[in-house]
Formats: C-alpha cells, sequence, structure tokens
C-alpha cells in the first residue's frame, strides 16, 4: 500500500514540460499610428486601431496552423498568458476566433508582462527629447522619468517567469501528458524582448542589439529532444539575424535543439569567453597559485 502510495506520489510530481511557449506582440494600436495619443489616453487604454485588430486575427489563424501541425496533431490545447492593457487584452480576444474554446486550458491576466512605463499622460516633445537621451545613455539601464527601465521590467518578468516554472513544476497548467500543450503569452514588445534575454541567459550588451517586435510578430520557443527551448526549430538564421541575433547566439539556438541544459556552460565557451580573459589556458603551475605570506 505505501509502495503504491510512494509511485502515486512520484507520479503526481513528474513534470511535463510544454511543447511551445509562444511569444506575440499585440496588434497595431492608436499609439503606434499615431504618437500623440498618449497625450490624451493612459497607455493601458490605448486601444487596436481596425487593422491591428486584422493582424490579430491573421495572428491567431497562423497560430492554429502552428500547433496544430496543420491538422495533423489531434490532440493540442493553449493556455494564455495576456497583459492586462487593452491592446493586448483585444488582441487575444480576435486571437481567440480562431481557436476553439474546447482547446483553451485556461488564460491568465498578468500585470508583471505589461508595457514599459513611460510615466503617465506623454506630451509628445518632451518623450522625443527623452528617447533621443536613452539611445544615447543606454536602452536597458536608462530609466523614464515618473516611469522605468528595461532593467526594471527584467525584474518583473523575471519574477513571472519563476511563476511559471512553478506551474509547470507542479503541473497546474498540464493535466493531460498525452496532450501537447502551447503557452501563448500575448505581451508588448520590449517585455518580449526581456523575457528572451533572461530564458536565454543573454547579456546587456546582446539585448541593447536586438530590434523590437513587430506588431503581431511572434517568436516561438519549442522543446528540443534535448530539453532544453529553442527559437531555431521554427525560425530561420535570416529571421534570427533580422532580429538582432549574432552569429554565435544563433548556434547556440541550434545547440538548444538536441543539447542537454547541464551541458551548456561546457558548449557555450563563448559566452564565458565574453566575461574571462584567456578562458583556454590551464594554469597548472604550483608557483602560479595563491599562497599565504609567511609569518
Amino acid at each position: 500500500m505505501q509502495e503504491n502510495n510512494h509511485s502515486n506520489h512520484q507520479s503526481a510530481k513528474k513534470k511535463v514540460l510544454p511543447k511551445r511557449i509562444i511569444l506575440v506582440r499585440h496588434g497595431e494600436s492608436e499609439g503606434n499610428l499615431d504618437t500623440s495619443a498618449y497625450s490624451k489616453i493612459p497607455d493601458y487604454k490605448i486601444p487596436l486601431t481596425e487593422g491591428g485588430r486584422a493582424q490579430s486575427r491573421l495572428a491567431g489563424s497562423h497560430l492554429r496552423d502552428l500547433i496544430s501541425g496543420n491538422g495533423s496533431c489531434p490532440d493540442w490545447r493553449v493556455y494564455f498568458y495576456v497583459s492586462p492593457y487593452e491592446r493586448t487584452r483585444s488582441t487575444l480576444r480576435e486571437i481567440g476566433k480562431s481557436i476553439s474554446k474546447k482547446r483553451v486550458i485556461g488564460v491568465r491576466e498578468e500585470c508583471r508582462i505589461r508595457e514599459q512605463d513611460f510615466g503617465n499622460f506623454q506630451v509628445e516633445e518632451r518623450m522625443k527629447a527623452i528617447k533621443e537621451t536613452r539611445e544615447k545613455f543606454g536602452r536597458f539601464f536608462y530609466r523614464f522619468p515618473e516611469g522605468e527601465s528595461a532593467a526594471d521590467v527584467f525584474d518583473r518578468v523575471s519574477s513571472f517567469l519563476e511563476s511559471l516554472w512553478r506551474d509547470i513544476d507542479l503541473n497546474r497548467i498540464h493535466k493531460h501528458p498525452s496532450q501537447d500543450l502551447n503557452l501563448i503569452i500575448i505581451s508588448h514588445g520590449l517585455a518580449s524582448r526581456v523575457f528572451l534575454m533572461k530564458w536565454f541567459k543573454w547579456t546587456v550588451d546582446q539585448f541593447e542589439r536586438l530590434n523590437n517586435l513587430g506588431n503581431c510578430e511572434f517568436r516561438v520557443m519549442e522543446l528540443g529532444r534535448g530539453g532544453d527551448y529553442s527559437l531555431a526549430i521554427n525560425h530561420t538564421d535570416e529571421e534570427m539575424m533580422e532580429w538582432g541575433l549574432s552569429p554565435d547566439m544563433i548556434q547556440d539556438q541550434k545547440w538548444r535543439i538536441t543539447g542537454n541544459k547541464a551541458d551548456w556552460n561546457n558548449h557555450c565557451t563563448w559566452y564565458l569567453k565574453s566575461f574571462f580573459d584567456d578562458l583556454d589556458s590551464e594554469d597548472d603551475d604550483e608557483s602560479n597559485r595563491f599562497s599565504f605570506p609567511k609569518k
């Protein structure tokens, strides 16, 4: 009896990873079309344009085709995380028109993946000058007056990722191992870039080179055979180069398709070399070791 209970307990604890984690930027908003909208409407209330709604419906169709394998995968399911902003919730609503509700395991509004805070109402000319200063200072560490830096967004997205992993570890969102679970995170450009930075251990310098996602553009992280996620399964080298990934970063994505996460440090010598000099030299000379001075 005790053995059965132990076996059931171990089975319940077994972690089942989502097949894909997909980051989606919202559709075109009124603020994307006319930046003066931010001076009259609170950022979180900025709506989609008609074009943005059409973009979102098209993205929903593409996402359905992707996660269903164009109809070849019968047991796929989705779980949505969405930023609380009007434009992201509207994007989700339009995407949802392409997905049967029986396929949706759940949805959660998640404040930690909201847009970077640029302050309250944004005076257009002042914001133009502020953004010019940001380019000189550096996009990651520059904090908007009364707002946030990308580093601040990194902290809250990191907190969200910890919660996400806890839900995965405890099987809170993946009830049936036979089903292909897809997590779709509908957020904003900078929050999505920061999410990828945190997940793949990209440095601040690497972040600074990244380009923003287009409206309703998405990044697909798919689980590889080695148990790690990779962008290279669904995206080409050319796409990743356009996003700002370096050749080393692209090679890392390819390695993650089959690589074992435990071997990552041994594989990514280019990453370690960005922190250390003469990493390849082996110091076996006893005379070079630190020693305490004799009294």
